[in-house]
């Protein structure tokens, strides 16, 4: 019953599409009509700017962090990262925006966030330095997941991280299958520094 409720509201804060709302609130915009039509920091980055693109970046990460969280705040006997999962799942397929949402990066390192601050500052550290090497937000995201990977096997002995690390990976790569395409045909935007 505990992975019933606490899973149903994971995928409840999961679905709150942070991307529409600050489009709407904001900018009277629905982001989904713009860009890659995507709910992402990504899409909102380039559609809104800077400031709208932290503020659903940082929403989005507390997402998977505050659904992962809250069993532990609660004492419940559920396994935190299972129900990380499912706040991933809803920001993927969000009942309020019509099950079409983001591409998981950021929700995912939220669930990470939660349970393993070091592991989390990794994948940043990763990412950042793949996207300033790539200048591909999507490659940077999907090497960021594959390397968390690598780094959990060497610094915790918790197979259900990996494993939870490894289905996250997968949710990415997945959900960046146009992106792949793009990469390939050298069509894909690269971000500008300056």
């Amino acid at each position: 019953m505990e992975y019933l409720i606490f899973g149903l509201i994971a995928y409840l804060i999961g679905s709150i599409p942070s991307g529409l709302i600050v489009g709407k609130v904001g900018y009277n915009i629905d982001i989904r009509e713009h860009g890659s039509g995507n709910l992402g920091g990504t899409n909102t980055f380039r559609v809104l700017g800077k400031k709208a693109g932290m503020i659903v970046t940082i929403a989005d990460i507390l997402k998977g962090t505050v659904a992962t969280v809250l069993p532990i705040l609660f004492a419940a006997e559920v396994y935190p990262l299972a129900i990380g999962i499912v706040a991933v799942f809803g920001h993927m397929y969000p009942i309020f925006a019509g099950f079409r949402g983001g591409k998981a990066v950021a929700t995912s390192g939220g669930v990470i966030l939660g349970v393993n601050p070091l592991l989390f500052v990794i994948m940043l550290a990763t990412f950042f330095l793949g996207l300033y090497l790539t200048k591909y937000v999507s490659l940077s995201s999907m090497l960021t997941g594959i390397i968390s990977m690598i780094v959990t096997l060497l610094i915790s002995d918790d197979i259900g991280l990996f494993i939870v690390i490894t289905l996250l990976t997968v949710f990415v790569i997945y959900r960046h299958r146009a992106n792949i395409i793009r990469i390939i045909n050298k069509t894909e935007p690269k971000i500008k520094w300056m």
